[in-house]
Order: structure tokens, then C-alpha cells, then sequence
């Protein structure tokens, strides 16, 4: 599945499975998804096969709600310990993207999923990954919060969840909506890092501005930055980079803030959106006037 199949797939508003759908934070959430527009069509949970969750069924295995519900995308809310084999279940039966929600999965776990993944055409969103949204359809896939997300023409890739919705509610003050919105993932290894996005981005119609919301840690940032100046795209990328204080020789909370050798620092990430022609807003405060005057 290529980036237009994956848009076409996203645009169809397409059938949904919950893993793991039994869960107490799965039920609020799955509440929230379908309160939006989102069609939930059934739950998975090993050994709960015929019962009930916010009026939808619950199945023992994802094969059962692909065969009889036509499920191709599937949100997995599942421990971390058991992710790897709920994802490859979800691969296996044919399912098309899959959102992994899930933190802490072990990095070889991850590795397992996203070979897998590649070897079928599957998308992978996550690990440990807010989830995404696309206002145009009312269809979104974990916890952003729909209030501070409206249609418009800016689509944003972050890999901080709290800053994806933080920034969708100061755009939305200056009536600018989005085209879709989605969490990279916290994890030193994602499935759809910034370089993946990009073309889904360039080939999505409603996308006018591309912002993408980066961080200290991880060459994401420098890869997107590689692919841009190599002429993949057309349309204005902003860029904005939390942890531009972050002391020198710290872990920080994410396990994707990584420094490899002269990569993966702010500067190194600033020189190479700056030398791609990418907008670089330099405090939260600027990022609105930029995308305003990139549309």
C-alpha cells in the first residue's frame, strides 16, 4: 500500500477493531472515536468472544471481524508485553494500517512488528503514539482530543502528542483548520517516521501546509529535512523543535530523544531544516504566524 492508498483507505472513514477493546481506558476511548464519527466494528479480546463494549461485539480473534465485518484498520490498546502478537494476529488477517498506542514495547518486539509490516504493505502508526485525526471525514484513531480540530488545510505530524493538540487549538483561534493530525510516536523506532509522512502529506488534496513539530533526539527531523531538499515536495513545511533548553548529556523522557554522534541535536536539526528551505519557528508563539502566511 502506497501513500494514495493509504489516503484513500483514511478518507473512507473505513471499518475499525479495537484490541484489546475490554480494557478501561479502551472503552473510554472507543467511546470517544465513535462519538466522532469513527466505525467501530467490532472488539478483540482472547477468551471474551460474544460479549458487549459500548455496543459493539467483542471477538476472539481479529481473523473473525475481518471475515465477517470487513475490518481493515485495526487501534490495538494492549500491554506492551503481548503488542507483538496482537500486531502480526492484526497482519496476518489482512488488516491495512495499524495504530499502536501501546508504550514501552520491547525495541526487538517493534523491529519484529514493522518487518513484518513492510514485508505486506501494512502501515504502522505508533509505537506509543497518540493516535491520529482527519476532521474532513470525523474519523480519528486514539486519544487526540476532536474539540480542538477543525477542517482546514494544514496537516501536522508531531512527535510530541501533548504539542499536536496544544498547537491544532492555537491554529484554530486564527479559524485555521487541519487536514489531518497525527503522533509520530515517542519510541526510537516508529513506524511512520517524518520521511514516510511527507509524501502522504504531498499527495493528500486538503493539505495546503505541512507543519511538523520535531524534537531534540532522533535523526527523524534530519531525514525529513533530506528528503525535502531532494525536491519530494511541493508544498510549505514549517517546522517547529521542542527542547531547544534541554541540557547537553541528559536522557530525556522520550526513547526517541537518541543523539547520534553530530546528529540528532537541535543545531544539527536547525541547520538542515533551514538549509532545505523549511520555516523554522523559533518559539511556540511563531509557529501560527508562519503556517498563516504559508497558506
Amino acid at each position: 500500500m502506497d501513500a494514495n492508498e493509504l489516503l484513500q483507505l483514511l478518507y473512507s472513514n473505513p471499518p475499525v477493531i479495537v484490541q484489546g477493546i475490554t480494557s478501561p481506558v479502551a472503552r473510554h476511548h472507543t467511546e470517544n472515536m465513535m462519538a466522532y464519527g469513527t466505525r467501530i466494528v467490532g472488539g478483540v479480546r482472547p477468551g471474551a468472544g460474544g460479549q458487549r463494549v459500548c455496543g459493539v461485539e467483542v471477538f476472539d480473534r481479529v481473523e473473525d471481524v475481518v471475515r465477517q465485518r470487513g475490518a481493515e484498520v485495526s487501534i490495538l490498546f494492549v500491554p506492551a508485553r503481548v503488542a507483538k502478537e496482537a500486531a502480526l494476529e492484526s497482519i496476518e488477517a489482512g488488516i491495512r494500517l495499524i495504530v499502536l498506542v501501546t508504550e514501552h514495547i520491547p525495541l526487538h518486539d517493534t523491529l519484529c512488528i514493522l518487518e513484518e509490516a513492510w514485508r505486506r504493505g501494512v502501515f504502522v502508526l505508533g509505537p506509543n503514539t497518540p493516535g491520529l485525526i482527519l476532521p474532513w471525514v470525523g474519523f480519528k484513531l486514539g486519544f487526540l482530543p476532536q474539540m480542538y480540530f477543525s477542517k482546514g488545510g494544514v496537516a501536522i505530524a508531531s512527535r510530541s502528542g501533548t504539542l499536536t493538540y496544544e498547537v491544532a487549538y492555537r491554529l484554530n483561534r486564527r479559524d485555521i483548520g487541519q487536514s489531518i493530525a497525527l503522533g509520530v510516536g515517542g519510541d526510537s523506532v516508529v513506524g511512520m517516521p517524518f520521511k514516510r509522512i511527507l509524501p502522504i502529506f504531498e499527495a493528500d488534496p486538503h493539505t495546503r501546509v505541512i507543519l511538523l513539530i520535531g524534537e531534540v533526539g532522533g535523526i527523524g527531523e534530519e531525514e525529513a529535512a533530506e528528503w525535502i531538499a531532494s525536491g519530494g515536495g511541493t508544498k510549505p513545511v514549517v517546522a517547529y523543535l521542542a527542547g531547544r533548553s534541554a541540557p547537553s548529556g541528559k536522557r530525556m523522557g522520550h526513547a526517541g530523544a537518541l543523539i547520534f554522534g553530530k546528529r540528532g541535536t537541535i543545531e544539527s536539526k536547525l541547520r538542515a531544516f533551514r538549509g532545505a528551505g523549511v520555516m523554522v519557528a523559533d518559539e511556540l508563539r511563531d509557529i501560527v504566524p508562519l503556517v498563516a502566511g504559508a497558506l
